[in-house]
């Protein structure tokens, strides 16, 4: 037959949507032409499709080849395409037989000599492949990838040889086996290192049993950046739903997904040189930042004021909304970006405001203007404000605190607890489930009301305080808010206390 239509699948932000390759050989001068609004990599392909199709031993056609890849108005863009591309040629000119094609789908990259490289953002193929209820089809480094979708079909080889003779029934290829998921991981930091700074630490535990923002405050080594590479080591494992979609976010972004830790929560540390497109995602061709990196994770942002102030803002929506749509001329992107915010700072610039030796001479101007750098708005969003002090001599020398794995079976008692109540985390409560579930009694409401009037606090900061009041009650395992839950949640609000 002179016209073959194979499936493969374009990329478009967290989306693999589907794209027929449909190849016609007609009669007339030799050629081949691309149509469908290939980008450079995809006009590219012919050359290496040819490369690849003569050194395997088949016959190139010397006949007018046309090649659409539809629909004609989604971008294509990488190498992915060169499979399909080459197996709809052989299958036109009858070199193969192609009556398994509508019920296989291909993605991968051909080298000159045949061989078949891995491609990017192939768990959202794989995804979307299993849906349609198709197999996928892969190059060999692809298929840990690919395979770690529950139920999906999926085979993988290394050369353009070992598809077709799948498909001609020669030597089938082997089905992928399911990927093998390490148990909780034993090499995380644990929180044991951890010596005094126990307010820290309970707030350091509030923070992952809730889901919480939080932001440390103190002079420079005192233990706020090992408090916040702790986080990881306390949290739950994801779940396979969001292990597939954090996942996702790092297939699109090229880097290497370990599936036998893929289920360990991401923990982002960029420097305070990154810069907007770098925290948010950006480019012609939109991709993930840091903050989408960090979905379903933590994000940690060491030395806070250091950042540029408008690559900051740029957080204030993402936290509210749990995702980050990047637009641009051509395209738009949306990517999720439910993460975890911790971040920590100093008191003031020289960074020992406060400490008992009273080296600190910056005036009242210095340290507003250094605390000014970081927006009333963005700090509104952040739950916890935790000060954490300079340690004494007998505190460092001290026993080792409560390990991770007691920290964590707390958090994940207090998280099991609030998804089976309200589905979600408190701190993704709504204003109705807040009414819902954050009832106080009058006198506890007489409290929050003298504090917000005497903090100047905003409604943001008073439904904050109840979600985070709720989390305290539910590591005590009270069906009520009562008022030193209340009360420790006001107390959090450390820099509402300083203004």
């Amino acid at each position: 037959m002179s016209l073959a239509v194979v499936y493969s699948r374009a990329r478009a932000g967290m989306d693999a949507p589907l794209v027929s390759v449909e190849v016609h050989l007609s009669n007339g001068l030799p050629a081949l032409s691309i149509v469908g609004l290939p980008e450079t990599a995809v006009k590219e392909s012919k050359d290496r499709v040819r490369g690849a199709l003569l050194t395997a031993g088949f016959e190139f056609p010397a006949r007018r080849i046309t090649i659409n890849l539809a629909p004609a108005d989604l971008p294509k863009e990488g190498g992915r395409f060169d499979l399909p591309i080459a197996l709809g040629i052989l299958a036109a000119s009858g070199q193969i037989p192609g009556a398994e094609f509508g019920e296989l789908e291909f993605a991968g990259e051909l080298a000159l000599s045949g061989e078949l490289r891995a491609v990017q953002g192939i768990l959202p193929v794989s995804l979307q492949t299993r849906r349609a209820g198709r197999t996928l089809i892969v190059p060999a480094e692809n298929i840990p990838e690919a395979s770690l979708v529950r139920a999906a079909s999926v085979l993988g080889g290394k050369h353009l040889l070992d598809i077709t003779a799948h498909l001609t029934r020669i030597r089938r290829l082997p089905p992928a086996e399911p990927a093998t998921v390490a148990s909780r991981a034993a090499d995380l930091p644990d929180l044991a290192d951890v010596r005094g700074q126990h307010h820290a630490r309970r707030a350091l535990e509030i923070a992952a049993a809730g889901g919480h923002s939080l932001l440390l405050l103190g002079p420079p080594g005192t233990g706020k950046s090992l408090l916040a590479s702790r986080l990881p080591g306390i949290l739950p494992d994801m779940g396979e739903a969001e292990a597939l979609e954090a996942a996702a976010v790092q297939s699109i972004s090229g880097r290497r997904i370990d599936a036998a830790n893929w289920k360990r929560r991401p923990f982002r540390a960029p420097h305070h040189t990154a810069s907007a497109a770098a925290l948010v995602g950006g480019g012609s061709n939109p991709g993930p930042g840091e903050i989408s990196l960090a979905h379903h994770g933590v994000l940690f942002l060491d030395e806070l004021p250091e950042f540029d102030r408008r690559v900051l803002e740029v957080l204030r929506e993402p936290l509210e909304s749990g995702h980050i749509t990047i637009s641009r001329a051509a395209r738009q992107a949306d990517f999720p970006a439910r993460f975890q915010l911790v971040a920590a700072m100093n008191p003031c610039k020289c960074g020992w405001l406060g400490d008992p030796s009273g080296r600190c001479h910056c005036t009242s101007e210095q340290v507003a203007k250094y605390r000014n750098r970081i927006s009333g708005p963005l700090l509104d969003r952040i739950d916890l404000h935790v000060e954490v002090p300079r340690l004494a001599f007998d505190d460092m020398q001290g026993p080792q605190g409560e390990c991770s794995a007691a920290v964590s079976a707390r958090v994940t008692a207090a998280r099991n607890l609030q998804i089976q109540r309200n589905g979600i985390l408190n701190s993704q409560l709504t204003h109705q489930q807040i009414d819902e579930v954050c009832g106080l009694i009058n006198k506890d409401r007489l409290l929050l009301e003298r504090a917000m009037e005497k903090l100047q606090l905003s409604a943001r900061a008073y439904h904050r305080i109840l979600k985070l009041a709720r989390t305290i009650a539910d590591m005590d395992e009270s069906t009520a808010i009562r008022t030193m839950h209340i009360t420790e949640a006001i107390n959090y609000r450390k820099l509402d206390r300083l203004t």
